[in-house]
Protein backbone atom coordinates (compact mmCIF):
# COMPACT_ATOMS: atom_id res chain seq x y z
CA UNK A 1 0.00 0.00 0.00
CA UNK A 2 1.58 3.39 -0.65
CA UNK A 3 2.42 5.63 2.09
CA UNK A 4 1.50 9.17 2.69
CA UNK A 5 3.53 12.12 2.08
CA UNK A 6 2.85 15.13 3.70
CA UNK A 7 4.20 18.13 1.64
CA UNK A 8 4.90 21.31 3.51
CA UNK A 9 4.75 24.43 1.49
CA UNK A 10 5.87 27.99 1.86
CA UNK A 11 7.89 30.21 -0.48
CA UNK A 12 6.94 27.36 -3.80
CA UNK A 13 2.99 28.47 -3.66
CA UNK A 14 2.46 26.27 -6.77
CA UNK A 15 2.18 22.41 -8.02
CA UNK A 16 4.26 22.64 -11.51
CA UNK A 17 8.10 23.06 -11.19
CA UNK A 18 8.69 22.29 -7.90
CA UNK A 19 11.41 20.27 -6.95
CA UNK A 20 10.27 18.85 -3.50
CA UNK A 21 6.83 18.19 -4.03
CA UNK A 22 7.68 16.44 -7.61
CA UNK A 23 9.87 14.03 -5.15
CA UNK A 24 7.35 13.49 -3.12
CA UNK A 25 5.27 12.48 -5.57
CA UNK A 26 7.86 10.38 -7.49
CA UNK A 27 7.87 8.25 -4.11
CA UNK A 28 4.13 8.43 -3.69
CA UNK A 29 1.20 8.97 -5.07
CA UNK A 30 -0.81 9.87 -1.92
CA UNK A 31 0.62 13.14 -1.61
CA UNK A 32 -1.12 16.01 0.54
CA UNK A 33 -0.01 19.74 0.48
CA UNK A 34 0.08 22.10 3.79
CA UNK A 35 0.68 25.65 4.37
CA UNK A 36 0.85 26.88 7.83
CA UNK A 37 0.52 30.52 8.75
CA UNK A 38 3.26 30.89 10.97
CA UNK A 39 2.15 33.43 13.62
CA UNK A 40 5.72 33.99 14.48
CA UNK A 41 5.89 35.71 10.75
CA UNK A 42 2.49 37.24 10.63
CA UNK A 43 2.52 39.21 14.15
CA UNK A 44 5.67 41.14 13.15
CA UNK A 45 5.25 44.76 12.43
CA UNK A 46 7.31 44.37 8.77
CA UNK A 47 4.34 42.34 7.05
CA UNK A 48 3.00 44.60 4.44
CA UNK A 49 -0.71 43.87 3.66
CA UNK A 50 -0.76 44.18 0.00
CA UNK A 51 1.67 41.01 0.14
CA UNK A 52 -0.39 38.89 2.62
CA UNK A 53 -3.19 39.77 0.04
CA UNK A 54 -0.94 38.26 -2.67
CA UNK A 55 -0.44 35.23 -0.20
CA UNK A 56 -3.58 34.15 0.50
CA UNK A 57 -5.08 34.50 -3.24
CA UNK A 58 -2.23 32.08 -4.34
CA UNK A 59 -3.13 29.54 -1.62
CA UNK A 60 -6.79 29.90 -2.69
CA UNK A 61 -5.37 29.04 -6.71
CA UNK A 62 -3.33 26.42 -4.52
CA UNK A 63 -6.09 24.68 -3.56
CA UNK A 64 -7.68 24.23 -6.49
CA UNK A 65 -5.03 23.12 -8.41
CA UNK A 66 -4.22 20.46 -5.73
CA UNK A 67 -8.25 19.40 -6.05
CA UNK A 68 -8.02 19.18 -9.96
CA UNK A 69 -4.80 16.76 -9.08
CA UNK A 70 -7.06 14.49 -6.91
CA UNK A 71 -5.83 15.47 -3.41
CA UNK A 72 -5.74 18.60 -1.11
CA UNK A 73 -4.36 21.59 0.65
CA UNK A 74 -4.39 21.31 4.12
CA UNK A 75 -3.99 25.25 6.02
CA UNK A 76 -2.89 25.37 9.94
CA UNK A 77 -2.61 28.56 11.26
CA UNK A 78 -0.07 27.52 14.63
CA UNK A 79 3.77 27.38 15.30
CA UNK A 80 5.06 25.09 12.92
CA UNK A 81 7.29 23.72 15.37
CA UNK A 82 4.32 22.15 16.94
CA UNK A 83 1.86 22.23 14.08
CA UNK A 84 3.54 20.12 11.37
CA UNK A 85 4.55 17.30 13.70
CA UNK A 86 1.02 17.14 14.70
CA UNK A 87 -0.75 17.15 11.74
CA UNK A 88 1.72 14.39 9.80
CA UNK A 89 0.82 11.87 12.77
CA UNK A 90 -2.51 12.51 12.50
CA UNK A 91 -3.07 11.78 8.77
CA UNK A 92 -0.70 8.81 9.23
CA UNK A 93 2.32 10.41 6.94
CA UNK A 94 5.60 8.30 6.81
CA UNK A 95 7.29 11.28 5.75
CA UNK A 96 7.47 15.32 4.94
CA UNK A 97 8.40 16.85 2.23
CA UNK A 98 9.71 20.35 1.85
CA UNK A 99 11.99 22.79 0.02
CA UNK A 100 14.97 25.00 1.77
CA UNK A 101 15.19 28.50 2.59
CA UNK A 102 18.00 30.87 2.78
CA UNK A 103 16.63 33.01 6.03
CA UNK A 104 18.00 33.00 9.18
CA UNK A 105 14.29 32.67 10.74
CA UNK A 106 13.46 29.96 8.60
CA UNK A 107 16.89 28.05 9.01
CA UNK A 108 16.17 28.06 12.94
CA UNK A 109 12.64 27.14 12.07
CA UNK A 110 13.30 23.97 10.32
CA UNK A 111 15.82 22.80 12.41
CA UNK A 112 13.39 22.46 14.89
CA UNK A 113 10.55 21.46 12.63
CA UNK A 114 13.51 18.83 11.89
CA UNK A 115 14.26 17.69 15.47
CA UNK A 116 10.37 17.70 16.14
CA UNK A 117 9.57 15.10 13.32
CA UNK A 118 12.73 12.80 14.12
CA UNK A 119 11.15 12.56 17.79
CA UNK A 120 8.00 11.33 16.60
CA UNK A 121 9.47 8.92 14.04
CA UNK A 122 8.81 10.45 11.04
CA UNK A 123 10.93 10.51 7.95
CA UNK A 124 11.77 14.15 6.85
CA UNK A 125 13.29 15.31 2.73
CA UNK A 126 14.83 19.07 2.26
CA UNK A 127 17.38 18.66 0.27
CA UNK A 128 15.97 20.56 -2.48
CA UNK A 129 17.12 24.06 -3.75
CA UNK A 130 13.85 24.94 -5.09
CA UNK A 131 13.92 29.10 -5.40
CA UNK A 132 17.53 28.99 -6.78
CA UNK A 133 19.39 28.10 -10.42
CA UNK A 134 22.41 27.14 -7.94
CA UNK A 135 22.63 25.92 -4.54
CA UNK A 136 24.20 28.01 -2.15
CA UNK A 137 28.03 26.70 -1.82
CA UNK A 138 28.04 25.99 -5.63
CA UNK A 139 28.93 29.09 -7.02
CA UNK A 140 32.40 29.78 -5.20
CA UNK A 141 35.83 31.38 -5.31
CA UNK A 142 38.47 29.45 -7.41
CA UNK A 143 41.00 30.38 -5.31
CA UNK A 144 39.52 29.28 -2.08
CA UNK A 145 36.09 28.09 -2.06
CA UNK A 146 34.79 31.10 -0.75
CA UNK A 147 31.28 32.59 -1.42
CA UNK A 148 31.23 36.05 -3.11
CA UNK A 149 30.87 39.09 -1.96
CA UNK A 150 30.66 41.19 -5.30
CA UNK A 151 28.52 40.49 -7.71
CA UNK A 152 29.95 40.90 -10.73
CA UNK A 153 32.69 37.75 -10.59
CA UNK A 154 29.67 35.67 -9.31
CA UNK A 155 27.88 36.51 -11.83
CA UNK A 156 30.54 35.39 -14.15
CA UNK A 157 30.52 31.80 -12.27
CA UNK A 158 27.11 31.29 -11.91
CA UNK A 159 25.95 32.03 -15.66
CA UNK A 160 28.50 29.33 -17.04
CA UNK A 161 26.99 26.88 -14.90
CA UNK A 162 23.84 24.31 -16.17
CA UNK A 163 20.36 25.17 -14.98
CA UNK A 164 18.21 22.05 -14.53
CA UNK A 165 14.80 22.22 -16.44
CA UNK A 166 11.24 22.50 -14.91
CA UNK A 167 9.98 19.56 -13.81
CA UNK A 168 6.71 18.24 -14.14
CA UNK A 169 3.72 19.50 -11.87
CA UNK A 170 1.93 17.27 -9.61
CA UNK A 171 -0.70 15.00 -11.24
CA UNK A 172 -2.63 12.24 -10.55
CA UNK A 173 -2.41 12.41 -6.37
CA UNK A 174 -4.25 10.21 -4.24
CA UNK A 175 -6.15 12.65 -1.05
CA UNK A 176 -7.15 11.78 2.34
CA UNK A 177 -10.15 9.87 3.23
CA UNK A 178 -12.90 11.19 5.09
CA UNK A 179 -11.73 9.95 8.53
CA UNK A 180 -8.53 11.62 7.80
CA UNK A 181 -9.44 14.68 6.68
CA UNK A 182 -11.74 14.52 10.59
CA UNK A 183 -8.24 13.56 11.94
CA UNK A 184 -6.69 17.06 10.54
CA UNK A 185 -9.10 18.97 11.42
CA UNK A 186 -8.91 17.61 15.12
CA UNK A 187 -5.16 18.43 15.00
CA UNK A 188 -5.56 21.80 13.85
CA UNK A 189 -6.22 21.91 10.09
CA UNK A 190 -8.44 24.82 9.45
CA UNK A 191 -10.54 26.44 6.41
CA UNK A 192 -8.61 29.17 4.57
CA UNK A 193 -8.73 32.60 5.89
CA UNK A 194 -8.60 35.70 4.18
CA UNK A 195 -6.21 38.32 4.36
CA UNK A 196 -8.96 40.47 6.32
CA UNK A 197 -9.71 38.00 8.25
CA UNK A 198 -5.86 37.86 9.47
CA UNK A 199 -6.22 41.28 9.87
CA UNK A 200 -5.03 42.54 6.74
CA UNK A 201 -6.84 44.94 4.72
CA UNK A 202 -5.44 45.88 0.86
CA UNK A 203 -8.01 47.78 -0.87
CA UNK A 204 -5.90 48.38 -3.86
CA UNK A 205 -5.55 46.42 -6.88
CA UNK A 206 -2.63 43.97 -6.80
CA UNK A 207 0.30 44.40 -9.50
CA UNK A 208 -0.18 40.70 -10.62
CA UNK A 209 -2.92 38.90 -9.81
CA UNK A 210 -2.30 35.94 -7.25
CA UNK A 211 -1.45 32.90 -8.34
CA UNK A 212 0.38 30.27 -10.48
CA UNK A 213 -1.50 30.52 -13.99
CA UNK A 214 -1.48 34.70 -13.66
CA UNK A 215 2.45 34.04 -13.47
CA UNK A 216 3.10 32.32 -15.89
CA UNK A 217 0.38 34.55 -18.47
CA UNK A 218 2.68 37.36 -17.12
CA UNK A 219 5.88 35.78 -17.79
CA UNK A 220 4.83 34.35 -21.29
CA UNK A 221 3.80 37.65 -22.38
CA UNK A 222 6.92 39.31 -21.30
CA UNK A 223 9.03 37.20 -22.92
CA UNK A 224 7.07 36.40 -26.00
CA UNK A 225 6.17 40.16 -26.77
CA UNK A 226 9.32 42.11 -28.66
CA UNK A 227 8.14 45.64 -26.68
CA UNK A 228 9.15 44.25 -23.28
CA UNK A 229 12.17 41.43 -23.27
CA UNK A 230 13.62 42.50 -26.48
CA UNK A 231 14.09 45.82 -24.93
CA UNK A 232 14.63 45.53 -21.44
CA UNK A 233 18.24 47.01 -21.22
CA UNK A 234 16.84 50.66 -21.65
CA UNK A 235 12.87 50.41 -20.77
CA UNK A 236 13.70 48.76 -17.47
CA UNK A 237 15.20 52.00 -15.96
CA UNK A 238 12.30 53.95 -16.98
CA UNK A 239 9.83 54.19 -14.25
CA UNK A 240 6.70 55.61 -16.74
CA UNK A 241 6.98 52.65 -19.34
CA UNK A 242 5.67 49.42 -18.09
CA UNK A 243 9.26 47.78 -19.39
CA UNK A 244 10.18 45.38 -16.06
CA UNK A 245 8.18 41.77 -15.78
CA UNK A 246 6.60 42.51 -13.12
CA UNK A 247 7.42 38.74 -11.40
CA UNK A 248 9.33 39.95 -8.29
CA UNK A 249 6.05 38.61 -6.29
CA UNK A 250 5.83 35.70 -7.59
CA UNK A 251 9.04 34.89 -7.23
CA UNK A 252 8.91 35.83 -4.05
CA UNK A 253 6.17 33.67 -3.00
CA UNK A 254 7.02 30.86 -5.83
CA UNK A 255 3.74 31.10 -7.77
CA UNK A 256 6.34 30.31 -10.68
CA UNK A 257 9.30 28.12 -10.42
CA UNK A 258 12.51 29.65 -11.26
CA UNK A 259 13.25 27.04 -13.68
CA UNK A 260 10.19 27.64 -15.78
CA UNK A 261 11.76 31.44 -15.77
CA UNK A 262 15.02 30.74 -16.88
CA UNK A 263 13.63 28.51 -19.33
CA UNK A 264 11.83 31.02 -20.82
CA UNK A 265 14.20 33.58 -21.06
CA UNK A 266 16.72 31.11 -22.54
CA UNK A 267 14.04 30.69 -25.27
CA UNK A 268 13.66 34.22 -25.80
CA UNK A 269 17.70 34.51 -25.81
CA UNK A 270 17.49 31.98 -28.92
CA UNK A 271 14.99 33.66 -30.67
CA UNK A 272 17.23 36.76 -30.70
CA UNK A 273 18.58 37.94 -34.46
CA UNK A 274 20.98 40.50 -33.11
CA UNK A 275 23.54 41.68 -30.51
CA UNK A 276 21.10 44.48 -29.71
CA UNK A 277 18.23 42.21 -28.63
CA UNK A 278 20.68 39.31 -26.81
CA UNK A 279 21.91 41.67 -24.89
CA UNK A 280 18.65 42.66 -23.50
CA UNK A 281 17.43 39.22 -22.84
CA UNK A 282 20.87 39.15 -20.96
CA UNK A 283 20.43 42.10 -19.08
CA UNK A 284 17.42 40.37 -17.27
CA UNK A 285 19.13 37.32 -16.64
CA UNK A 286 21.55 39.60 -14.82
CA UNK A 287 18.94 40.40 -12.91
CA UNK A 288 18.27 37.06 -11.99
CA UNK A 289 21.51 36.24 -10.94
CA UNK A 290 21.39 39.46 -8.79
CA UNK A 291 18.23 37.83 -6.87
CA UNK A 292 20.37 35.04 -6.66
CA UNK A 293 23.38 36.25 -5.70
CA UNK A 294 21.59 38.09 -2.78
CA UNK A 295 19.90 34.69 -1.34
CA UNK A 296 23.73 33.40 -1.43
CA UNK A 297 24.82 36.16 0.53
CA UNK A 298 21.78 35.85 3.13
CA UNK A 299 22.78 32.32 3.70
CA UNK A 300 26.56 32.35 4.56
CA UNK A 301 26.34 35.95 6.20
CA UNK A 302 22.92 35.34 8.01
CA UNK A 303 24.17 38.41 10.19
CA UNK A 304 23.33 40.96 7.07
CA UNK A 305 19.63 40.73 8.42
CA UNK A 306 20.25 42.72 11.60
CA UNK A 307 22.87 44.89 10.13
CA UNK A 308 25.49 45.98 7.71
CA UNK A 309 28.79 44.20 6.15
CA UNK A 310 30.99 47.35 5.68
CA UNK A 311 33.18 48.19 8.93
CA UNK A 312 32.59 51.90 8.17
CA UNK A 313 28.77 51.76 8.52
CA UNK A 314 28.63 49.54 11.68
CA UNK A 315 28.88 52.61 14.20
CA UNK A 316 27.58 55.16 11.77
CA UNK A 317 27.06 58.16 13.39
CA UNK A 318 23.13 58.92 11.79
CA UNK A 319 21.07 61.99 12.19
CA UNK A 320 17.64 59.94 12.24
CA UNK A 321 15.36 63.03 12.10
CA UNK A 322 11.90 61.36 12.86
CA UNK A 323 9.80 64.10 11.46
CA UNK A 324 12.22 64.13 7.87
CA UNK A 325 11.49 59.76 8.02
CA UNK A 326 8.04 60.26 8.12
CA UNK A 327 8.44 63.39 5.50
CA UNK A 328 10.25 60.72 3.23
CA UNK A 329 7.70 57.78 3.90
CA UNK A 330 5.05 60.22 3.00
CA UNK A 331 6.28 60.91 -0.28
CA UNK A 332 6.43 64.97 1.14
CA UNK A 333 10.25 66.01 1.15
CA UNK A 334 9.95 68.62 -2.00
CA UNK A 335 11.94 66.43 -3.95
CA UNK A 336 9.74 65.13 -6.82
CA UNK A 337 10.97 61.82 -7.92
CA UNK A 338 11.51 61.08 -4.17
CA UNK A 339 7.78 61.84 -3.06
CA UNK A 340 6.50 60.10 -6.81
CA UNK A 341 7.89 57.00 -5.64
CA UNK A 342 7.37 57.00 -2.25
CA UNK A 343 3.42 57.74 -3.20
CA UNK A 344 3.91 55.14 -6.08
CA UNK A 345 4.91 52.27 -2.93
CA UNK A 346 1.97 53.78 -0.70
CA UNK A 347 -1.03 53.38 -3.25
CA UNK A 348 0.46 50.43 -5.02
CA UNK A 349 2.29 48.44 -2.48
CA UNK A 350 5.13 48.42 -5.27
CA UNK A 351 7.90 50.63 -6.65
CA UNK A 352 9.98 50.70 -9.98
CA UNK A 353 13.31 49.43 -9.13
CA UNK A 354 15.35 52.35 -10.36
CA UNK A 355 13.14 54.35 -8.08
CA UNK A 356 13.86 51.89 -5.07
CA UNK A 357 17.24 53.01 -5.58
CA UNK A 358 16.43 56.71 -6.03
CA UNK A 359 14.81 56.80 -2.57
CA UNK A 360 17.11 54.79 -0.51
CA UNK A 361 20.04 57.01 -1.99
CA UNK A 362 18.12 59.79 -0.47
CA UNK A 363 16.86 58.89 2.47
CA UNK A 364 20.69 57.30 3.77
CA UNK A 365 22.68 60.29 2.14
CA UNK A 366 20.45 63.27 2.12
CA UNK A 367 18.40 62.84 5.39
CA UNK A 368 21.53 60.65 6.72
CA UNK A 369 18.97 58.06 8.43
CA UNK A 370 19.88 55.02 9.28
CA UNK A 371 19.29 52.20 6.00
CA UNK A 372 17.30 49.88 8.27
CA UNK A 373 14.37 52.45 8.68
CA UNK A 374 13.88 52.51 5.28
CA UNK A 375 14.08 48.98 5.18
CA UNK A 376 11.73 48.11 7.48
CA UNK A 377 9.21 50.39 5.66
CA UNK A 378 9.63 48.73 2.18
CA UNK A 379 8.81 45.39 3.90
CA UNK A 380 6.29 46.83 5.70
CA UNK A 381 4.52 48.17 2.23
CA UNK A 382 6.32 45.95 -0.59
CA UNK A 383 3.63 43.31 -2.29
CA UNK A 384 6.87 41.20 -3.32
CA UNK A 385 8.78 42.04 -0.25
CA UNK A 386 11.76 39.91 0.06
CA UNK A 387 14.42 40.18 2.92
CA UNK A 388 17.32 38.58 0.74
CA UNK A 389 16.43 41.26 -1.85
CA UNK A 390 15.45 44.39 0.11
CA UNK A 391 18.36 43.78 2.58
CA UNK A 392 20.90 43.43 -0.23
CA UNK A 393 19.51 46.65 -2.33
CA UNK A 394 19.08 48.78 0.99
CA UNK A 395 22.55 47.71 1.76
CA UNK A 396 24.04 49.07 -1.84
CA UNK A 397 22.32 52.04 -1.11
CA UNK A 398 23.72 52.65 1.89
CA UNK A 399 27.26 51.81 1.34
CA UNK A 400 27.22 49.28 3.83
CA UNK A 401 26.78 46.27 2.09
CA UNK A 402 28.70 44.20 -0.57
CA UNK A 403 29.94 47.18 -3.41
CA UNK A 404 33.43 47.20 -4.98
CA UNK A 405 32.41 50.90 -5.35
CA UNK A 406 30.82 51.71 -1.85
CA UNK A 407 30.33 55.83 -1.48
CA UNK A 408 27.64 55.55 -3.83
CA UNK A 409 25.59 58.92 -3.75
CA UNK A 410 21.92 59.70 -5.88
CA UNK A 411 21.65 63.32 -7.02
CA UNK A 412 17.64 63.11 -7.40
CA UNK A 413 17.35 65.71 -10.24
CA UNK A 414 20.15 64.25 -12.39
CA UNK A 415 18.52 60.84 -11.86
CA UNK A 416 15.01 62.54 -12.65
CA UNK A 417 16.86 63.97 -16.05
CA UNK A 418 17.82 61.01 -17.13
CA UNK A 419 15.54 58.53 -16.54
CA UNK A 420 12.09 60.50 -16.60
CA UNK A 421 13.30 62.95 -18.59
CA UNK A 422 9.26 64.34 -19.81
CA UNK A 423 8.16 64.21 -16.22
CA UNK A 424 5.59 61.08 -16.72
CA UNK A 425 6.11 59.45 -13.71
CA UNK A 426 6.23 62.68 -11.52
CA UNK A 427 2.93 63.90 -12.88
CA UNK A 428 1.05 60.74 -12.86
CA UNK A 429 1.93 60.16 -8.93
CA UNK A 430 2.30 64.17 -8.16
CA UNK A 431 -1.10 65.57 -9.52
CA UNK A 432 -0.56 68.82 -7.61
CA UNK A 433 2.21 69.33 -10.34
CA UNK A 434 1.08 68.13 -13.46
CA UNK A 435 0.57 71.81 -14.58
CA UNK A 436 4.28 72.82 -13.93
CA UNK A 437 6.86 73.05 -16.73
CA UNK A 438 8.70 69.63 -17.46
CA UNK A 439 12.38 71.32 -16.48
CA UNK A 440 11.05 72.15 -13.19
CA UNK A 441 9.87 68.40 -12.37
CA UNK A 442 12.32 67.15 -13.24
CA UNK A 443 15.28 69.23 -11.71
CA UNK A 444 13.11 69.89 -8.76
CA UNK A 445 13.77 73.97 -9.11
CA UNK A 446 10.39 75.16 -8.34
CA UNK A 447 9.82 78.55 -6.73
CA UNK A 448 8.33 78.68 -3.59
CA UNK A 449 5.59 80.63 -4.22
CA UNK A 450 4.27 77.66 -6.79
CA UNK A 451 5.38 75.50 -4.46
CA UNK A 452 2.80 77.32 -1.97
CA UNK A 453 -0.01 77.36 -4.16
CA UNK A 454 0.33 73.99 -5.11
CA UNK A 455 0.24 72.53 -1.68
CA UNK A 456 3.59 70.91 -2.53
CA UNK A 457 6.23 71.35 0.24
CA UNK A 458 9.34 73.04 -0.11
CA UNK A 459 13.05 70.85 0.03
CA UNK A 460 13.61 69.55 3.76
CA UNK A 461 16.68 69.54 3.32
CA UNK A 462 19.75 70.85 0.72
CA UNK A 463 21.26 68.06 -1.24
CA UNK A 464 24.80 69.55 -1.65
CA UNK A 465 25.23 70.19 1.76
CA UNK A 466 24.12 66.96 2.89
CA UNK A 467 26.34 64.81 -0.05
CA UNK A 468 28.73 66.89 1.82
CA UNK A 469 27.86 65.95 5.25
CA UNK A 470 27.89 62.33 4.68
CA UNK A 471 30.91 62.13 2.93
CA UNK A 472 32.75 63.99 5.81
CA UNK A 473 31.10 60.90 8.46
CA UNK A 474 32.28 58.75 6.22
CA UNK A 475 35.79 59.25 5.54
CA UNK A 476 36.24 59.76 9.67
CA UNK A 477 34.61 56.46 10.24
CA UNK A 478 37.27 54.82 7.96
CA UNK A 479 40.23 56.46 9.75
Amino acid sequence: MPERILFWHRRDLRISDNLGLAAARDRSPQVSGVFCLDPNILNRDDVAPARVTYMMGCLQELQRRYAEAGSELLILKADPVKGIPQLAQAIGATAVYWNRDVEPYSRDRDTQVAAALKEVGIELKTTFWDQLLQAPGSVVTKSDNTPYTVYSPFWKNWIKQDKAAPVPALAAAEGLSPEAIAQAEAAGAIALPTAQDLGFVWEAPLLLEPGEWAAHQQLNAFCDDDRYIAEYDEQRNLPYVDGTSRLSAALKFGAIGIRSVWAAATEAYNRCRSDETRQNVQTWQQELAWREFYQHVMYFFPELADGPYREPLKDFPWVNDEVQFQAWCDGKTGYPIVDAAMRQLNETGWMHNRCRMIVASFLTKDLIIDWRWGEKYFMQKLVDGDLSANNGGWQWSASSGMDPKPLRIFNPASQAQKFDRDGEYIRQWLPELRHLDTEELVTGKIADGVRDRAQYPRPIVDHKQQQALFKDKYKAQKR
